[in-house]
């Protein structure tokens, strides 16, 4: 299973809100929604969000095997 967990983590100490995501980057509430409930994204949904952050793949991707 791929979690979002660390993107939070990422975010925090970015010192970036979701509301900052939706209102600066153009994020979509309905992604916020997806990646709280660690549904699927697409990789360019991931791209954007490292560059947005300034980090890599694994500040905001984890899997975790279930």
């Amino acid at each position: 299973m791929i979690t979002y967990e660390p993107l939070y983590k990422t975010m925090k100490q970015k010192g970036i809100t979701t509301y900052k995501l939706i209102n600066t980057y153009g994020v979509s509430s309905s992604l916020i929604d997806r990646l709280k409930h660690n549904k699927p994204i697409t990789t360019q949904t991931i791209d954007d969000l490292c560059k947005y952050l300034d980090c890599d793949v694994d500040d905001i991707i984890r899997y975790v095997k279930e």
